[in-house]
């Protein structure tokens, strides 16, 4: 039960969160937020009184100093998993923080305290009644500090800056007590995470400096491409923030500054929208099978969808069964001999396609039943769209029952897109494409 402190010495604020909390915990609901169970009434007893969400927090874990790479990695994924199922609900946390973060036993992580948060459906109390920048002085946005509530990736700088927390135990912008030290997060370039702790590997360090770009274009435009990252460091692709050993020198700190002072937010999706604007695409890839007339239609299919998008994140699976293990088999007859065939296999498809490598990641799954990798690694990864292939035209028409793209179809989290071999006069039309835009053959 929580109850607003009300009387001498205590701010209108407090009734402002409470009431703000009041209006957004109904709203929501999954395994990542406490259930809201009831509220009383403002002109006689005021009240919130929500599930108690059994774990411990973040803040606690931290205590006993920074975690091992590993670990950041798994309680940040859980983390950005929690941050994307709130975003797909239209609500933004805004106050992020080790004590705002609850590991649940089962591994999940719960989001406690709203009562910063903003609900695109719902009014923005503080916005409208005090127009204050609101959130925890360590972990706020430089949209925050600049007015602005309603950008969602504003929680994403947020789990930066408690990856940083997680990995270094230090804060990458100490604690402002004055709007002239929130201000600096506009333009400061952070100390990396490896100068300050040798055991942070390249991968996390781009991760998290990433998360703290002050541009918010510059960082994950969704808590579900951070998630992926942090599952997978192997596909993280490096750039220049990886291998960093010191500040931005003093001369590129002016230039920072003072483009900062002249940027004002501009107002941004809402965050069920910017979630569907910057989706994760999914392939299913038939690498066993490279010569199938279905390969350069499913090229095209994916070319399109990608091009549907301004920001996306494109996987490619292929799905093979487990070699069997044998003393002195061959390399290429062994189960990483094999594996790494079909990784080739798979890069080699997605070349013509012409991707960054940062948009990009290549997975080869050994599992007897195809259908079922797909649908829990779908899920796993929040997937939006998933693009296979038909069965071949020259089957039965029943086989379309008993294939993988029908159980998938029936059965995915998402989205499907079931691609088709053209008839005749489609074939016709698309020899015509411009080659330099789809150089499939």
């Amino acid at each position: 039960m929580k109850v607003p402190r009300i009387g001498p010495g205590e701010p209108s604020e407090n009734l402002i969160s409470f009431e703000t909390e009041s209006l957004i915990l109904p709203a929501l609901s999954g395994p990542h937020v406490p259930r809201f169970v009831a509220a009383g009434d403002l002109a006689k007893l005021p009240y919130v009184v929500t599930e108690w969400v059994d774990g411990q927090s973040l803040d606690h874990v931290l205590q006993s100093g920074a975690l091992a790479p590993d670990e950041v990695a798994r309680v940040g994924a859980a983390s950005a998993d929690a941050v994307h199922d709130l975003h797909l609900q239209d609500a933004i946390h805004l106050d992020l923080k080790p004590d705002n973060i609850v590991l649940r036993k089962s591994g999940d992580v719960a989001l406690i305290d709203f009562g910063l948060a903003h609900h695109a459906q719902l009014p923005d109390l503080l916005a409208e009644e005090k127009r204050f920048t609101a959130g925890s002085a360590p972990y706020i946005s430089p949209e925050q500090v600049m007015g602005t509530r309603s950008d969602p990736r504003s929680d994403i700088f947020a789990l930066g800056v408690v990856l940083y927390e997680m990995a270094t135990g230090q804060l990458p912008f100490g604690v402002p007590r004055t709007m002239a030290g929130l201000g600096d997060r506009l333009w400061l370039d952070p100390v990396p995470p490896r100068v300050r702790s040798a055991q942070v590997p390249r991968w996390l360090q781009e991760i998290i400096l990433r998360c703290l770009e002050p541009d918010a274009d510059e960082r994950y435009q969704t808590a579900a491409h951070l998630a992926f990252d942090l599952r997978h460091p192997e596909q993280v692709a490096l750039t220049q923030r990886a291998f960093k050993l010191g500040q931005a020198g003093f001369f590129a700190q002016v230039r920072r500054w003072w483009r900062a002072r002249r940027e004002r937010p501009l107002r941004r999706f809402m965050p069920k929208a910017q979630v569907g604007a910057t989706p994760v695409i999914m392939v299913a890839v038939d690498t066993s099978h490279p010569d199938d007339p279905r390969q350069p239609v499913l090229q095209r299919a994916t070319a399109q969808t990608l091009s549907l998008s301004p920001e996306y994140r494109l996987i490619c699976v292929s799905i093979v069964r487990a070699a069997p293990v044998a003393v002195g088999a061959a390399i290429e007859d062994s189960a990483s001999g094999i594996h790494l065939d079909h990784l080739v296999r798979l890069r080699h498809w997605v070349e013509p396609l012409r991707l960054p490598a940062w948009r990009l990641s290549l997975h080869v799954i050994e599992s007897p039943r195809p259908e079922n990798a797909l649908l829990e690694f779908a899920r796993r990864n929040h997937v939006d769209v998933i693009l296979l292939g038909a069965p071949s035209p020259n089957q039965h028409a029943m086989a379309w029952w008993r294939s993988v793209a029908s159980t998938v179809t029936a059965n995915a989290p998402c989205s499907v897109l079931v691609v088709r071999i053209p008839e005749p006069r489609r074939v016709a039309e698309h020899a015509s494409d411009d080659p330099d835009l789809l150089p499939f053959d």
